[in-house]
Formats: structure tokens, sequence, C-alpha cells
């Protein structure tokens, strides 16, 4: 990987988190700790980053709200989202068992549940998914286990594993940061992707909501493949290349609008 690409990723990286540690990078980049440090001072003199002890963090306002990180990705495409998780919800039914993962476009999906007058049982790894569907009589939910990160809304790690593989899950509801055809759903965080690869084996049928700056983008990890995927809905038209190969994989797109 030359040092362009690797700063590109880091910088990537940065925007999502807000902070970095430098055996974070080693671990996702699998690049010495000497080299990650390198590029990192190097970034800084260039006014992309500023370094901190054992890493670094975002420059600029976004540093002021290094805590609110979550808040911040829930503000991106905030009306996208929302027509996204409109459309997601005319696939749920009642007496389904779904999951939702802890993505913001999820989140606006749990808004209409939650004030919907249906049973279900719902499973998540979000946080604030989990507290705002918990003031809803008709629903049973479960939060799935785990560790739970400085300035994340989800539960990391594979302490949920047993949980989720005892559950019979109708519908998994997931987004990611990035989505090709070559990868399938992608993210950069090994924790969330850890998870999300057993949330994607467990379920009966997977649907992917991405807002469209997440389509045709690519990340470090995949946690599912093309195949695994039945249905994305997204706001914008893709491509036609990217059509005709999802219908050549039976895979259903639907454009929320």
């Amino acid at each position: 990987m030359f040092a362009d690409q690797r700063r590109n990723i880091i910088l990537e990286i940065l925007t999502e988190k807000g902070t970095v540690t430098v055996n974070e990078l080693t671990s996702l980049l699998n690049i010495s700790a000497a080299t990650i440090r390198s590029d990192l001072n190097q970034m800084e003199k260039q006014g992309m980053l500023i370094r901190t002890h054992g890493g670094a963090m975002v420059k600029g306002e976004e540093s002021d709200a290094v805590d609110k990180k979550y808040e911040i990705r829930e503000k991106k495409f905030r009306e996208e989202k929302h027509q996204i998780g409109y459309a997601a919800f005319k696939h749920v039914q009642e007496g389904q068992c779904i999951l939702l993962d802890a993505s913001t476009t999820c989140f606006e999906l749990a808004k209409f549940i939650r004030d919907a007058k249906m049973r279900l049982t719902v499973v998540t790894s979000g946080i604030a998914t989990a507290a705002m569907l918990k003031e809803n009589p008709y629903l049973t939910v479960i939060i799935v286990g785990g560790i739970v990160r400085n300035s994340s809304n989800s539960v990391e790690g594979l302490l949920g594993e047993e949980l989720l593989r005892k559950i019979n899950i109708d519908v998994l509801f997931t987004s990611a940061y990035a989505f090709n055809t070559r990868d399938g759903l992608s993210d950069f965080s090994l924790y969330e992707v850890e998870l999300k690869r057993i949330m994607v084996s467990v379920a009966n049928r997977v649907v992917a909501l991405l807002d469209h700056s997440k389509i045709n983008k690519s990340s470090i990890a995949t946690f599912a493949r093309t195949d695994q995927i039945d249905h994305l809905i997204t706001d914008q038209e893709v491509s036609e290349e990217i059509r005709d190969y999802l219908d050549s994989k039976d895979i259903e797109i639907e454009v929320a609008n």
C-alpha cells in the first residue's frame, strides 16, 4: 500500500471515529507502528489532523465534538435515511423477530417501529435504539451483550454470539460504511464487523439500508458478501452496472421516495 493510500484510509477512519490510536491503525492496516507514527506526524504537518498521545484526532470543528461521534453521523443525510427507514418499515410484519444493527439508518427505521401498534421482538446492538424502543409496550426488546466503547452507540465484540444463535431471526436490517459489488457490505471498525458477521449468519433474510453516499465505495473489512444480501434499499437510483449485477444475483433493489 502506497503512503497516499494509507493516509487516505487513516483520514477516512478519523472522519468517522473522531479519534484513533496507533495500535488500532496497526491492527486495521497490518502496518508497523513506526510507519503509522511517521504517517500521523506527516499528516499533522500538512494540517490534516491533530496528534495526540498514542494516536490522533480530527482537526477542525469536529475535533470539539469527538464525544458526539454518533450524533455527528446521525445528522448526515438525515432526510435520506428517514426515507430509507420508512421504506424499510414496510418490510416489517406483525409477529416477526427482527434484528437491527446500531447504524443511524436503522435508528430511523426504529422510529417508525416505536410508533407502531405491532407486536414484534426486536433484537439490537444499538444502545440508543434499545432505549427508544423499550417505551413501546407492544415490543419485546432484546439488546445484544458486549463491549460499549466511548463515543459509540454500538455494542461490540462477540459476547452476544451465543444469544444471537439461540434466537430465530426473521429479518436483519443493517447498514454499512460502504458497499460495492465486489466486497459487499464493509466497514472499517473490526470490532463492529465481528458482530455484524454473526448477525448476517443467523438471519433468515438480510435487508441492507444504504444512502447514496455509501454506494460503490469500499472499506477495510467485509461483513456481508453480496450473495448474502436479499434486499437493498437506497435513496437514489444506482448505476445500470450495479442494478444489472444485483438483478443477476436475484437481489431486490428498492429506491425510497
